[in-house]
């Protein structure tokens, strides 16, 4: 089959479009003919060799989100399941909860070396890919093999970060930062629906505009913008009840005192790096504030969410579709924070 792959670290002249061995399973796997991955952050960040998770080899395949059809199904999962050779499916890609007739078993370690397609397991971004039988999904037949391949990092990351650890309530005053990224395009439409209310921050009049158009209430350029007072003027004074945050050190601060008291800040990612300061602990603990991290979901939300994704009128947030032999200009698109919404690749 043919992948995009890299077996160095570098710029995206490592990235090779070529021939390698077609995905083996066993019996409890499937084996999809990928039609379409998105691109994510750490696709980019590993291929740079700035960071790489646990269990991280070359060569490698990236593409954690995979929409496409069945074209094996192994011994156990044929007989077992209701799946079909040619049935539509999204993939879980998160390696927890797989049963030890797979290929990809005993990489269930959600605080350790937590296996996951596209990241320390070949991923999407190929014409083929191995992956447990029991993290399928079906895909709606009205839906296209893109949009369904939106869901599974952004949407699970927003998700689990609002729902499962920040809590997040009906009227509540949510801040979103980098607006118009997938997982922030994903949590304002999340937040949105659950009645919140959304106050978001990008780093153009574009993205800004983009985030309105997605639902936001407010929206302000964080580059050139006060953002505690900004915040404070659309809050009643008060701040928000809680901050998403995947951007870490470059508004860290600011986010911390736009809070309201009893307020969580909840970190699901380090897009401008890995180490901030607490500017005052005087003000953390006198107003009760909570910092919170985003761990890996559950692999029982997965069903949950799909399920609402597939029931409701979301933007999927598509800004370029490649084909997957052009998959160096979406890494160079997202790069250069150039995408708004999510970058598809497709064989």
């Amino acid at each position: 089959m043919k992948a995009l792959l890299f077996a160095t670290h570098g710029d995206t002249n490592v990235l090779q479009y070529t021939e390698t061995k077609d995905p083996q399973a066993r019996a409890d796997d499937a084996i999809v003919r990928v039609r379409a991955s998105a691109l994510n952050r750490i696709d980019v960040i590993q291929r740079a060799g700035t960071y790489t998770v646990p269990g991280f080899q070359l060569p490698h395949i990236g593409g954690l989100d995979i929409a496409g059809e069945i074209v094996y199904l192994g011994a156990n999962a044929a007989k077992s399941s209701s799946w079909q050779i040619g049935d539509r499916v999204v993939v879980n890609p998160s390696l927890s909860n797989v049963s030890a007739a797979s290929t990809l078993c005993n990489r269930g370690d959600l605080y350790g070396e937590l296996g996951v397609i596209g990241i320390n397991a070949p991923g999407g971004h190929a014409e083929m890919c191995v992956v447990p039988a029991s993290h399928l999904h079906p895909i709606p037949e009205s839906m296209p093999f893109n949009t369904a391949a939106v869901f599974p990092t952004a949407w699970m990351t927003a998700h689990h970060a609002l729902f499962a650890v920040g809590k997040l309530q009906h009227d509540e005053i949510l801040l979103i930062h980098a607006a118009a990224s997938g997982v922030s395009s994903a949590a304002i439409q999340l937040a949105k629906a659950a009645g919140a209310i959304v106050l978001a921050t990008a780093g153009s009049a574009e993205k800004c505009a983009y985030a309105t158009a997605l639902g936001a209430d407010a929206v302000t350029n964080n580059r050139d913008s006060d953002l505690v007072s900004w915040v404070h003027d659309h809050s009643g004074g008060r701040g928000v009840n809680m901050v998403f945050d995947h951007v870490g050190p470059a508004l860290w601060e600011m986010s911390l005192f736009a809070m309201a008291p009893q307020a969580r800040l909840v970190s699901c990612g380090n897009t401008t790096g890995d180490k901030v300061a607490i500017p005052s602990l005087g003000h953390l603990f006198s107003q009760g504030l909570q910092i919170l991290g985003s761990d890996a979901y559950r692999y029982a939300e997965f069903a949950p969410a799909w399920t609402q994704f597939c029931a409701n009128d979301f933007n999927p947030c598509i800004d370029t579709v490649f084909q997957l032999k052009d998959g160096a200009k979406a890494h160079q698109r997202l790069e250069h924070d150039q995408a708004l919404g999510k970058l598809i690749l497709c064989p």
